[in-house]
């Protein structure tokens, strides 16, 4: 069998990924299939944190509509993120794999508090740890709570599953004419406000020197061809 390429990851889906085509809920065919490839990539030797986002209930400031104070409404999307990850991990372990929810603010009756020593001791004796609750702090994205994740874990990639295949020089949807990159810097990202990940995300993974792979999340398989180190979607990375 072949090395993983990583032997660390931190794996970062969209809630909406979750949902799939009713993009609201939770879709468990779906769930059911990453927790599937998760298991591969532990028995391949590879360690799996994971942040799931919570836009399949609820979407900060954008679902408040200007009627909520943000912080209150970010504290809702927190809250979106915890029913997500407890939802991952229930499948997970029907399918015999250890797992540990892990919050950023103090749910003791629902999961453990994040520490970062207790995480990476999880990690290493083969448990998947899913972070929720993002950074625990308003004003902070699913993706910035990933990228902190991972660099506080020292991962060795942010593996950025999406409804998109990767990196493009504009909006696919919205120009034919666009081009999917195959790599690019972070550098490149920030100056053409790419929507990779909010600036805020982005700034904090070039400065951690964390490389993050974008791919579709619409093939599963894709997370262990990824981790395995076949090129698939795009890969930023430093300059």
């Amino acid at each position: 069998m072949n090395e993983p390429k990583y032997k660390r990851v931190l794996l970062k889906i969209s809630g909406e990924a979750l949902a799939g085509d009713a993009h609201r809920g939770l879709n468990f065919e779906i769930i059911g299939s990453v927790c599937d490839v998760i298991k591969r990539c532990l028995d391949a030797g590879v360690e799996v944190g994971v942040v799931v986002g919570g836009g399949n209930f609820w979407r900060g400031i954008k679902d408040g509509g200007g009627r909520m104070q943000r912080v209150r409404a970010d504290h809702i999307g927190m809250l979106a993120t915890v029913m997500n990850a407890l939802a991952v991990c229930e499948v997970l372990e029907q399918k015999g794999i250890d797992a540990r929810v892990m919050t950023g603010l103090e749910m003791p009756r629902f999961a453990e508090y994040y520490v970062r020593d207790r995480a990476v001791e999880h990690l290493q004796q083969g448990r998947v740890v899913i972070f929720a609750c993002g950074t625990g702090n308003p004003f902070f994205s699913t993706d910035t709570g990933a990228v902190l994740r991972a660099v506080e874990i020292d991962a060795d990639a942010i593996l950025l599953a999406k409804n998109i295949d990767g990196v493009y020089s504009a909006d696919p949807n919205k120009d034919p004419s666009a081009v999917r990159y195959d790599s690019i810097s972070f550098g490149e990202v920030l100056a053409k406000r790419l929507g990779v990940m909010d600036l805020t995300a982005t700034s904090l993974a070039m400065d951690n020197h964390m490389p993050v792979i974008v791919f579709a999340l619409k093939d599963p398989e894709n997370i262990y061809r990824v981790v395995m180190g076949e090129q698939l979607g795009t890969l930023v990375k430093e300059d």
